[in-house]
């Protein structure tokens, strides 16, 4: 069985992409791999998904106070 390469890992996160010792600890291994842009999860979302989430999710309910 092989373990992760820690060392690599830890060069991609803090070097490649800047996050400070904290926050890539933080990350979640899948989190880790959408910010690498490995795996299913890094591909662009399209039209239909963004309004989807919009609908789901407004900046603003109706009837509330802003």
């Amino acid at each position: 069985m092989q373990g992760f390469d820690w060392a690599a890992l830890m060069r991609a996160g803090m070097r490649g992409l800047g996050l400070r010792p904290d926050d890539f600890w933080a990350l979640t291994p899948a989190e880790l791999q959408v910010l690498l842009g490995e795996g299913s999860a890094a591909r662009p979302m399209g039209r239909s998904r963004l309004d989807e989430l919009m609908a789901a999710f407004p900046d603003h309910k109706e009837g509330a106070l802003e």
